[in-house]
């Protein structure tokens, strides 16, 4: 039995096995008082070891922290304070020591910092356990969303001969040896490379997504991107997950009414399915999440455009390190002023220029602005970015060639706006952020199993 479904039988006497890991162990006289847990939740079960068990000289000392063991015995209610269950048992085997003079996690609280030089370890702690069971939880609920609603899964490509964003920040994929690669007077002469053209890691499955929803009208992807933006922030890394839904027959509203509800439902998933684990969340790491995101999933996200933004900004009187003016991307401070001081919940702001938004949004009549929309929580700022996508074909080449993209490289793209072109929306939300967002932490480091980031690749 998992140690959940034990703590659930809340003082139903019987005879159990459970199997895990020593997270403590405390002496008295007569006993010693061991907490083993095995993942599936974030509390212990207390094992009472007397003194006088068969063999407690050669058993007791190998039972530190780390140490793996299966106990067999018997489920009693607990004589003491902080737990309901112990187990007293009849036989201990352990399967795996942990020397205490050589096992890091020793003291009950390390900080982040050193727990991401030992991310094959931190998997052990509370913390640790706790954020893996809820990204767990919320792949989960990501998937139900979707299914409830008829989406098909499409799994896009990790390697791509084409620059969604067109921001050229991609990791370049070669089997060309590092030592002989073919230069020429022009360049490298990736015709002779494996796919006979220059290729990169994905920095978004959005582009292939389109394909399929032009057939099967709402579908989604959800899985790794990469981007080779040499930023050390707490908000960035190299490799993270993406989920991305494209709808046929949808517009710019349509796309925002489905954003919204997306968040929501994880949010109350979570809620509902991970309550031990975000107690502790709202204890140890961020008070009140708990209440902050239940008073999300009840209130309606404001919508204002790009210009209302600026507007507002402009006007509080705040002297934020970059000033807020017409036409530049909203930095962090403007994200989490709109929404923790201005409207006090999540926010989505459209309609932004043209200029710093990607090629395959849909141009506003005005010329100037695009059919964007991207979605504002307090604390982290943005989670989500979408956009109704340019559905005519002059237009979306107009956009390519003015961006001086090369169109040979979007070929497919572009014929897609010549056969059955329909209008149609979608979105890109980053997991890991919605994951900090949901969990309090404050790097994304940790809520990402195995972190790259610059200068980062233990495993």
């Amino acid at each position: 039995m998992r140690i959940k479904e034990i703590l659930a039988l809340e003082g139903k006497e019987q005879q159990i096995t459970v199997e895990g890991w020593v997270r403590t162990k405390r002496d008295s006289k007569d006993l010693s008082f061991i907490a083993l847990n095995d993942g599936s939740c974030i509390d212990n079960l207390q094992v009472v070891l007397p003194k006088s068990f068969p063999l407690v000289e050669h058993i007791e000392p190998r039972l530190s922290n780390g140490a793996s063991v299966t106990v067999r015995g018997r489920l009693v209610k607990s004589q003491g304070a902080g737990q309901k269950v112990e187990v007293l048992p009849d036989e201990i085997k352990v399967h795996g020591e942990a020397n205490p003079a050589e096992y890091p996690l020793q003291k009950k609280r390390h900080s982040f910092e050193f727990l991401r030089e030992i991310a094959h370890l931190r998997p052990r702690t509370n913390t640790f356990g706790a954020v893996a069971r809820v990204r767990s939880a919320m792949s989960y609920a990501i998937h139900s969303y979707f299914n409830e609603r008829g989406f098909v899964y499409v799994h896009t490509p990790v390697i791509t001969g084409s620059d969604c964003e067109g921001a050229g920040e991609m990791f370049r994929v070669t089997a060309f040896p590092l030592d002989k690669v073919p230069v020429t007077k022009d360049g490298v002469d990736y015709s002779r490379d494996f796919f006979g053209k220059e290729a990169s890691l994905t920095v978004s499955g959005q582009l292939e997504a389109e394909i399929y929803a032009l057939a099967l009208k709402n579908v989604y992807t959800f899985g790794p991107t990469f981007r080779a933006e040499n930023s050390n922030t707490s908000r960035h890394l190299a490799e993270f997950w993406m989920v991305e839904p494209e709808m046929a027959f949808c517009d710019i509203s349509l796309n925002m009414d489905t954003a919204e509800e997306f968040i929501k439902y994880i949010l109350k998933y979570v809620l509902t399915n991970c309550r031990m684990d975000m107690e502790f969340f709202s204890t140890m790491i961020e008070k009140g999440v708990i209440e902050n995101l239940e008073h999300i999933t009840e209130s309606s996200f404001e919508r204002i455009t790009y210009t209302e933004a600026i507007n507002e900004l402009k006007k509080s009187g705040k002297n934020f390190d970059y000033p807020a003016e017409w036409g530049m991307d909203l930095q962090s401070e403007h994200e989490k002023f709109i929404t923790q001081e201005i409207f006090k919940k999540p926010v989505i702001v459209t309609d932004y220029p043209k200029d710093i938004k990607a090629f395959y949004m849909k141009q506003n009549d005005d010329g100037r602005t695009v059919r964007a929309m991207d979605v504002l929580v307090p604390r982290l700022g943005e989670i989500i970015g979408g956009s109704e996508r340019e559905d005519n074909h002059d237009r979306l080449l107009s956009r390519i060639r003015e961006l001086g993209l090369d169109e040979k490289n979007y070929w497919w793209y572009l014929e897609l706006r010549k056969y059955g072109s329909v209008p149609h929306s979608g979105f890109g939300l980053g997991f890991e952020r919605l994951i900090q967002f949901v969990t309090g932490m404050q790097n994304i480091r940790d809520v990402i199993p195995f972190p790259r980031c610059v200068g980062t690749l233990d495993f």
